[in-house]
């Protein structure tokens, strides 16, 4: 199946590992060119052919940077994924231990920085070229942003802001032909549930629990209908279709097992 994607440019954000470097693997499959900006860069993102940008994205002049960068090694940008929005492990637990009386105004402004904020300046500084190139934005989000019951809860808030940021950019810019999408994953097979340094390992620590085991318990309670974790490929290649020319705008797509279960 042809995506039409060949020749086209790409920008994604935090794809040096997880999510980000799958996508990143899945669209130069497709024959696109793609920019990554993150801190650093993998052993695996250097194995491909992307080029890699290294930058703060948390910093407010860091998305603008990439942009910049990715504007002068592209020529343009036909599509942005904004995936980085995973912080630290160690601080995850922190706040996923917390409760609403007790998360400091810090914590969360940290999140939001990370999450949102870095989305949106990318996305900001990104829209010239891609009203004229009537590109697409699709932004990574989270199951979580409708199981608030799951995951640190400032998180799953970030997340449910983003779904709106996706919304106001598909309702102000599709007239321009640009369109936004997001794709909101359950549990993924990254290293946030599987390394044994990773959020869900030391959260299963803080609780004096096997990793492996607690990681399972977590499974089964939020009860998916597959009963298994969601791959990064399984996320790329959701995002690599709807990158696509197709008339979808201002939907979100969840890839999460059958986690959701409401209408």
């Amino acid at each position: 199946m042809d995506l039409k994607l060949k020749g086209k440019c790409a920008v994604v954000t935090g794809g040096s590992k997880g999510v980000g470097l799958a996508t990143v693997q899945a669209l130069l499959a497709e024959g696109m060119r793609v920019v990554s900006g993150s801190r650093s860069a993998t052993p695996e993102l250097l194995a491909t052919a992307a080029v890699p940008v290294l930058v703060d994205l948390a910093v407010p002049q860091g998305p603008a940077e990439l942009v910049r960068r990715a504007v002068a090694e592209l020529g343009g940008i036909d599509l942005l994924v904004n995936n980085v929005g995973i912080g630290d492990p160690a601080e995850s637990v922190g706040k996923a231990t917390s409760t609403l009386a007790t998360l400091p105004d810090a914590a969360w402004e940290d999140t939001f920085n990370l999450v949102f904020y870095t989305a949106l300046r990318t996305t900001r500084a990104a829209l010239p070229s891609l009203v004229d190139r009537r590109g697409t934005v699709v932004n990574i989000s989270s199951a979580g942003a409708r199981l608030v019951s799951a995951g640190p809860f400032d998180y799953n808030v970030s997340k449910a802001a983003l779904n709106a940021l996706g919304k106001v950019i598909a309702e102000q810019y599709g007239p321009q032909g640009v369109r936004s999408v997001t794709v909101s994953p359950g549990p993924i097979s990254t290293g946030v549930w599987t390394s044994p340094d990773g959020f869900i390992a030391r959260l299963a620590q803080a609780q004096g629990l096997e990793h492996q085991a607690f990681a399972q318990q977590l499974m089964d309670t939020m009860g998916s209908s597959t009963g298994r974790i969601t791959t990064p490929a399984e996320v790329a290649r959701l995002v690599t279709f709807l990158a696509s020319p197709i008339n979808i705008t201002g939907a979100e797509y969840l890839i999460d097992g059958g986690l959701i279960k409401n209408v």
